[in-house]
């Protein structure tokens, strides 16, 4: 057993929504009591006053408000009349959900390689793609809170006929070249998951956009296809988000920038304390300003690594362990192993340490140390 394995201090959580919460019981307590005491539980305007806040501080025109960051991508594709016959882009390094609303929305996704630094879609796989095989759009996911580089993406987009949506469900607030991710191409869609930087209370997400014909499309399709009660215009979905959701992320979206400004401090002592130990720190673009959702080092033997970090009481995840090119749900593409190198290599050194914004200095140290002390034993590779 490691020394690491008999440390006595208590362990360190990958995430805690408990101390997340304790300050903020109280005043969502309230909120959900004012609700109660209204007996308006969905549409009203708990929904709207969230939708004109985050429109607010995502710097953004609009925004409409849905049942969860899935459902807003499968919307934002419905609205942009993505259906059969339609394939759109997306990166081989995201969660599963970004390809899955392309299938939901009854279109291919056409899976294409990560960046080696950022890790978030290539523009260049992006464009090969569209100069070859063609594609109604892409999805360009804002990886761990890292922005994807939308301006060079838009750019390629509009020179084969495509449009960019972004997926900003690790990124609420960053920033790519000065200006918020969620207003950066035709649509953003976010998650509001309770691990999220604003997570609720179960499951939330939203659309922004700057298109008011879009997000007008977006809220029909997401009410049953209806703007005129008992009309319904297109066969649409049950994706209305809750008040009681909504009520809650509006108490916690006040605390989002302070929640921002802790991960990045958290960041910055972890890139410092894992500097001359084989391990890669997460890149960032000077472009960009990440919000740290996750800490995403690479490490070889990531799983002996992960597993003594446990021994020793750190926890950590794994963000992903699997490309989207080699999950069975898209063993029909065809893609086999080697199709996306730079995603396949992340996926099998990936290792994302604990974060989140009430971490204390003494659980930051800690994991510095102890991933330190596992790394430093393991030679023959220079972290890049």
């Amino acid at each position: 057993m490691s020394a690491l394995a008999v440390d006595s201090a208590a362990p360190v959580p990958f995430v805690d929504l408990r101390s997340a919460h304790a300050d903020l019981h109280d005043e969502i307590l309230r909120a959900w009591s004012r609700i109660l005491r209204a007996g308006a539980f969905v549409s009203g305007a708990e929904v709207a006053a969230f939708e004109r806040e985050f429109a607010a501080l995502t710097e953004v025109e609009r925004c409409v408000a849905v049942s969860s960051g899935t459902d807003a991508l499968v919307l934002t594709l419905r609205a942009l009349g993505v259906g059969p016959g339609h394939r759109v882009i997306v990166p081989a390094n995201t969660f599963i959900a970004t390809a899955e609303a392309v299938s939901l929305a009854g279109a291919e996704p056409a899976i294409v390689d990560c960046d080696p630094l950022t890790r978030t879609i290539s523009v260049p796989a992006a464009e090969h793609e569209l100069r070859t095989r063609g594609a109604a759009g892409v999805i360009a996911v804002h990886l761990y809170g890292h922005p994807a580089d939308v301006a060079a993406l838009n750019g390629v987009a509009a020179s084969h006929g495509a449009w960019v949506i972004e997926d900003a469900a690790q990124a609420h607030l960053a920033r790519c070249r000065g200006a918020r991710v969620g207003g950066l191409a035709r649509a953003a869609c976010f998650s509001f998951y309770p691990s999220k930087n604003l997570g609720a209370t179960g499951e939330g997400g939203a659309v922004t956009t700057r298109d008011p014909r879009l997000a007008d499309e977006v809220r029909m399709l997401a009410h049953h296809g209806q703007r005129v009660t008992h009309h319904h215009e297109r066969v649409g979905t049950n994706a209305r988000m809750s008040e009681l959701t909504a009520a809650a992320l509006r108490v916690k979206l006040a605390r989002l920038e302070e929640g921002n400004r802790a991960r990045r401090a958290i960041a910055a002592r972890y890139t410092r304390g894992l500097q001359g130990v084989p391990v890669r720190v997460p890149h960032v673009e000077p472009w960009a300003e990440p919000v740290w959702h996750l800490y995403a080092v690479e490490v070889a033997d990531r799983d002996a690594v992960r597993e003594e970090l446990a021994a020793g009481g750190i926890a950590t995840g794994v963000h992903y362990p699997v490309p989207i090119h080699r999950q069975p749900a898209y063993a029909h593409l065809g893609l086999r192993r080697g199709a996306c190198p730079a995603a396949e290599r992340s996926a099998a050194r990936v290792l994302s340490l604990p974060m989140f914004p009430q971490m204390t200095e003494e659980q930051v140290q800690r994991v510095v140390a102890a991933v330190r002390a596992v790394t430093g034993r393991r030679q023959g590779w220079n972290g890049r």
